[in-house]
């Protein structure tokens, strides 16, 4: 009968938002009943029941997944951010870590920046904020690694702040509920606008990741389960026959070639030569093979050892934000006495292909056989 009682209530909750155009705060109202009822489990999210009766998120852990989320997939972060708050549980304990430790245990992540601007922010907080988060959008703007977006998250999720979160999600949300048809990027500020019409007072961090959750689990970029949607009636868009087409994205430009040489060396006892790349720049701070600069002509060899090379006839090949890298594969084997000129020999028990970043594990995983021999 209960049961009977809540489907009456949600259809006719959606009759009435048929009925002309509903006030905002009935929308939110209506997504907050719905994320009651269907939040997703997340190793940072307090679920909603727990939130209502008084929990609050840890703003480390909310900082923390932000930031691990930029550019990121909710099914590639699981596993990295439980590694993390397992090894470094506080943002005290993770200010303390090393450099080194904590870019590896990031490598897979990739966009590998953020991980050092997430060490600095948390050295930056244990040191001058007593180990706290602030607590506003506007403070929070002032660390290292947060912007607009993450600010907004933190500020609504962690404390309650009423502040409109807007990422891929709510906005494809918001350009299929208001049949908003100019293409993206142009449509950011018009959308933008729409969300925080419909930002609640009362709940707003339930609200922020309610909204997210039904861009990423309903409001989906294809295939919308438009019939299981809180706000299926009032959605111009499914009304329109245009959900599927929405929201709009300007055409990309063709991306860049870049090209490259790695070097992947092996002394006879195991050892393997990396290198730990300069701070800045792409994978700064990351360990990796030695390799020439990367360039849209034929690359100038850099080998670090002057020894034969043998080029393996394989490409890695690895897609950053505003470029295709592809880089040539060579491989060495390398004698006890060798003396590089670039990088550091790393005995075969301490090295982790896991603790590489995406493009240098491509690198290794095609040059491997080469040094079957070794391994053997």
């Amino acid at each position: 009968m209960r049961a009977m009682a809540e489907r009456e209530r949600q259809t006719m909750t959606a009759e009435g938002m048929s009925q002309g155009h509903p006030a905002p705060a009935e929308l939110a109202q209506a997504l907050l009943d719905w994320y009651d009822r269907h939040a997703r489990s997340m190793p940072w999210r307090v679920p909603p029941d727990r939130r209502r009766a008084g929990e609050r998120p840890d703003p480390y852990r909310v900082w923390l997944s932000e930031v691990m989320l930029q550019q990121t997939t909710v099914a590639a972060v699981g596993a990295h951010f439980r590694r993390f708050t397992t090894r470094w549980p506080a943002v005290a304990d993770l200010a303390a870590a090393e450099d080194a430790e904590v870019m590896a245990d990031w490598a897979g992540l990739g966009y590998y920046a953020r991980a050092r601007n997430l060490l600095t922010c948390a050295r930056i907080v244990a040191r001058d904020h007593g180990g706290r988060f602030p607590e506003t959008r506007e403070a929070l703007l002032g660390l290292p690694g947060i912007g607009p977006y993450t600010a907004s998250a933190i500020a609504a999720i962690a404390f309650d702040a009423p502040e409109t979160v807007v990422d891929g999600n709510v906005e494809r949300v918001m350009a299929r509920l208001h049949d908003i048809h100019q293409p993206l990027p142009g449509a950011k500020a018009e959308l933008t606008r729409r969300a925080a019409d419909l930002t609640p007072a009362n709940r707003p961090g339930d609200y922020a990741q309610a909204v997210m959750d039904l861009g990423a689990t309903i409001c989906t970029p294809r295939n919308p389960a438009c019939g299981l949607c809180p706000w299926r009636a009032p959605c111009r868009a499914r009304a329109a026959g245009t959900a599927a087409d929405l929201p709009r994205k300007a055409p990309r430009r063709a991306r860049p070639v870049r090209l490259g040489l790695a070097y992947v060396g092996r002394r006879i006892d195991g050892a393997w030569l990396l290198e730990t790349r300069p701070p800045s720049g792409l994978l700064g701070g990351m360990l990796g093979w030695p390799v020439s600069d990367w360039t849209e002509h034929p690359p100038t060899p850099a080998q670090p050892v002057a020894v034969p090379w043998s080029e393996t006839g394989a490409e890695a090949r690895h897609v950053f934000t505003h470029f295709e890298l592809r880089l040539a594969v060579f491989t060495a084997l390398l004698p006890m006495d060798c003396v590089p000129g670039r990088g550091k020999f790393m005995p075969a028990n301490a090295f982790r292909p896991s603790a590489l970043p995406t493009v240098m594990r491509k690198v290794h995983d095609l040059a491997r056989g080469r040094f079957a021999a070794i391994e053997s």
